[in-house]
């Protein structure tokens, strides 16, 4: 069995995003990997499901693959339609049998998203969450999960932050928040005073 594990060597490693390294030498996990670069979230199709960190496991044996998916929430309603399209997408490579599971421990946070995942929200006028880190765990540590991987334990939204959030059109701070609920449950609507434009922004998980 080839796993897609996480590094200790990466920030993201304590979130349980694996490595991506790991399928180098792999031609048929890379190839994998690919595929699954092709699958968009269906509310932001500028990012793939990978670059959301979606995508939170892949196990390879002789004759299955078996691909783990964390929604970004709960009651996310895209769910079953990334479900099928990662399906369709590993099938599409030959693969026989292949199972998509949904898990949601450890859950899935904004930490996850890739660096190329938030320069692709800010070019698409979406402003990106902060990267947390330990500044977002509750006396700056994490939890172990029941899998032995650690899990986030976040302190409430601070709502003052959502005021300072940065325009993704001139980058000033200089930013009102005018509803905490935006066309989705993971987005909120700003406006910015200096260049007067409306935005949203994906809110810290």
């Amino acid at each position: 069995m080839t796993n897609y594990e996480a590094n200790p060597d990466t920030p993201d490693a304590t979130l349980g995003i694996g490595n991506r390294q790991s399928a180098i030498g792999d031609p048929r996990l890379a190839a994998i990997w690919n595929a699954l670069e092709s699958v968009t979230d269906p509310e932001i199709p500028v990012l793939s499901v990978v670059d959301m960190g979606i995508v939170a496991d892949v196990r390879v044996e002789e004759d299955s693959v078996a691909v783990d998916m964390t929604p970004t929430f709960v009651g996310c309603p895209a769910v079953d339609v990334m479900r099928s399209a990662i399906h369709d997408a590993v099938a599409a490579l030959g693969e026989r049998n292949v199972a998509v599971n949904v898990v949601f421990d450890p859950p899935w946070t904004s930490d996850r998203i890739t660096e190329k995942g938030r320069e692709r929200l800010l070019a698409f006028g979406l402003a990106p969450p902060k990267r947390e880190g330990t500044r977002g765990l509750r006396d700056g540590g994490t939890q172990k999960s029941r899998a032995g991987s650690a899990r986030r334990s976040f302190v409430p939204l601070d709502v003052e932050r959502l005021e300072r959030v940065a325009c993704p059109f001139c980058h000033s701070t200089n930013t009102t928040m005018e509803s905490m609920f935006g066309p989705t449950l993971c987005r909120s609507i700003h406006y910015c005073n200096d260049c007067l434009q409306s935005f949203e922004h994906f809110k810290n998980v």
